[in-house]
């Protein structure tokens, strides 16, 4: 699996190996959203817009944002508003501002309840309106407001003199009259023009008269993320995190899941490779006790997902072939007697019960003396009358270095390495006869042991 590519394929079997297991981390990450819900309390946002009258350009309305959010802006909502335990540094984190179409200030406000959501949007509206106005018009207000006035009044005292002049000039007489009257109401259309572009111009009457567009709306909803929102997603992240640390532990995995692989590694031929019915689908499911073990059982974590599903096997007696071709290698391979020390490494379920098949199909030709080998640290009995040592176990399940201890072990017995016998599982046709045997196959089960002493 390390060297594969990760494939759609690969997904699907974590779903139907894993389901269970993933199911139970999708509740465990929605209670995980929800606990998070619940230490941070729901929140509510409604929004106030603030109409600026006249012509503003883009940089002009993103100041007037960078205002309404400004500390002199919320620190005087929140003096106005006078919350309990609220001030206008907690305010601020509250208070956004954004620049609409239309030269529209939208200003939202962020509170615990829908009622605090809309006052505080609308106070942070109102104080924005006025501070704006005190900008346009504080300081020079009175000096603008009063040279303005002065200018005004000398402009209609000048038309009333151009009326005078044209009423006292000769009324079309003369050519000169003529042109004195045009002259006269070509002055008077310029100032007419100068004062009306500079009552455009005037801050006071073109940028000054902000307009709150009515009250803030009251929230009907939660902003987000909503309590729902946060249990969706805790279930959602904690299913993928489980779906990524599968394949992360898949692209890791240094087990072996090739013959030739596994030969190299223990540095011997390979015999043959067994079938063994499995228990799974054949109802034989192992009693194990203990809590751990239902546990894994129910989680579905007690079978490997990474490797492919068992293939439907043959019958009963094409299976027993292939043991009885193991053991025809090994009467052509030892001399007599014919005894071998067969080493099972410890957990391999499914090499223990092919170690006891092939035991039972030996028929005492070759003798055969099971032993389990914690692969931890490998130790095999010495050597006493057996001719080598056998080594049975499943395909991918154990690593390079785990086969290099078990053939040094080997090595430290004096026993040599005859051959290896590759078991795999297979979905029996008959699970009435998957896990029984003949009568005459039960004869010539050899000496069982574990091998927890000698030396090394």
């Amino acid at each position: 699996m390390s060297e594969d590519t990760i494939r759609l394929v690969t997904i699907g079997r974590i779903f139907r190996r894993r389901w269970r297991l993933l199911a139970v981390l999708a509740v465990v990450g929605a209670l995980v959203g929800y606990g998070v819900s619940v230490v941070f309390p729901p929140r509510y946002t409604t929004s106030a817009s603030v109409l600026l009258p006249g012509q503003w350009e883009e940089r002009e309305l993103l100041t007037q944002v960078d205002v309404a959010t400004s500390s002199t802006v919320v620190d005087s909502a929140a003096a106005t508003l006078g919350w309990k335990g609220v001030s206008g540094a907690d305010l601020r984190d509250r208070v956004t501002a954004k620049a609409a179409d239309g030269n529209i200030i939208k200003i939202s406000g962020t509170a615990d309840t829908p009622e605090r959501a809309q006052q505080l949007s609308d106070e942070v509206a109102r104080q924005f309106v006025g501070f704006a106005a005190r900008i346009a018009g504080g300081g020079t207000d009175s000096a603008a407001a009063t040279e303005s006035d002065a200018l005004r009044k000398k402009v209609e005292e000048t038309n009333r003199r151009i009326t005078d002049l044209a009423k006292a000039a000769d009324p079309g007489r003369t050519v000169e009259s003529v042109q004195a009257r045009t002259a006269l109401e070509n002055l008077r259309t310029s100032l007419e023009e100068a004062m009306k572009k500079l009552d455009e111009a005037g801050p006071a009457t073109n940028k000054a008269g902000m307009v709150v567009m009515g009250p803030a709306a009251r929230p009907t909803g939660e902003a987000p993320p909503t309590r729902m929102q946060l249990v969706v997603a805790g279930a959602l992240l904690f299913f993928l995190l489980a779906v990524i640390g599968h394949l992360v532990a898949a692209r890791m995995n240094r087990r072996l899941r090739t013959e030739p692989e596994i030969a190299a590694a223990l540095g011997s031929a390979l015999l043959g490779t067994v079938d063994v019915p499995d228990e799974r689908h054949g109802g034989h499911q192992p009693e194990d006790g203990g809590p751990r073990a239902w546990i894994r059982r129910l989680l579905g974590v007690d079978t490997r997902w990474d490797l492919p599903a068992p293939q439907r096997s043959d019958d009963e007696a094409v299976r027993r072939l292939r043991y009885r071709r193991v053991c025809a290698h090994l009467r052509d391979q030892l001399p007599s007697p014919r005894r071998l020390l067969v080493v099972v490494p410890d957990g391999d379920e499914i090499a223990r019960r092919a170690a006891g098949q092939l035991a039972a199909e030996a028929k005492s030709d070759p003798q055969l003396r099971v032993v389990e080998v914690s692969m931890d640290r490998p130790i095999v009995p010495d050597r006493a009358t057996e001719s080598g040592a056998l080594v049975v176990l499943s395909a991918g399940s154990w690593t390079a270095e785990e086969l290099a201890g078990i053939a040094g072990a080997c090595a430290d017995g004096r026993h040599e390495v005859v051959g290896i016998v590759v078991a795999g599982t297979v979905r029996a046709r008959d699970t009435r006869s998957a896990g029984r045997l003949p009568d005459d196959a039960t004869l010539a089960l050899a000496v069982h042991g574990h091998a927890r002493g000698g030396s090394a």
